[in-house]
């Protein structure tokens, strides 16, 4: 993987998991402007073209530096709550970041801090909307544990109400950079950062934040 600040070659923008709805979707289009029904045929067409919005995949822009943690995607901070229900692995107190994620905002999940991909743990649940404080605990989710040597932290990948698809590709055993795509949820969602508590926030309840642009916190 590679972020935007090392260079790249180019990329198609579009999320490869959305080409599966899109391309059928413009098919489907074109197939009715071909029969002769403009209507339905524009109708399916504007269904592509928010697709296409939808599985919108931009480059960032990676800000560089020690100890930096990176919003995990975009969205809206919607808590930033103390997390008593685990401790980091020298007995630290964590915090939790929630993030909400509309269906009009980027989609991709983004590593936030380079390190070491510990475990992968998916865990089944309900789909209650992502915006309440319970879809925490209790929604369908992925918990990916990032290692590094500055501290550790904890990506929550959780299902919404209309969000029925959570993708992880990183695996245990794997290194990420800070900023590196680690997969994305489908159609609306909510995305949960525990950090150390000691780190400096630098975000604030409801500010809208980028995907791995947007700086949460510092580990001091």
């Amino acid at each position: 993987m590679s972020n935007f600040s090392s260079g790249q070659s180019f990329r198609l923008p579009i999320e490869r998991d959305g080409l599966v709805f899109i391309l059928p979707t413009l098919g489907v289009s074109g197939l009715l402007f071909g029969l002769h029904f403009p209507g339905t045929g524009t109708g399916i067409l504007l269904l592509a073209a928010f697709l296409v919005y939808f599985f919108r995949d931009p480059e960032r822009a990676i800000p560089q530096g020690e100890r930096l943690i990176l919003a995990p995607a975009d969205g809206r901070i919607v808590a930033i709550k103390p997390f008593p229900d685990w401790k980091g692995p020298f007995g630290e107190p964590l915090t939790r970041v929630s993030i909400f994620l509309s269906v009009l905002d980027v989609h991709v999940n983004r590593a936030p801090l380079t390190s070491m991909v510990n475990a992968v743990t998916h865990s089944p649940g309900r789909f209650v909307a992502a915006w309440g404080e319970a879809a925490s605990a209790e929604n369908e989710q992925t918990l990916i544990h990032f290692a590094s040597p500055d501290g550790d932290v904890w990506v929550k990948q959780i299902a919404g109400l209309l969000a029925r698809r959570i993708v992880c590709r990183v695996k245990p055993g794997q290194k990420v950079a800070a900023g590196d795509r680690i997969g994305l949820i489908r159609f609306g969602s909510r995305v949960d950062c525990i950090l150390p508590a000691t780190a400096e926030l630098k975000v604030r309840r409801g500010q809208a934040v980028k995907g791995g642009s947007t700086i949460l916190g510092v580990i001091p």
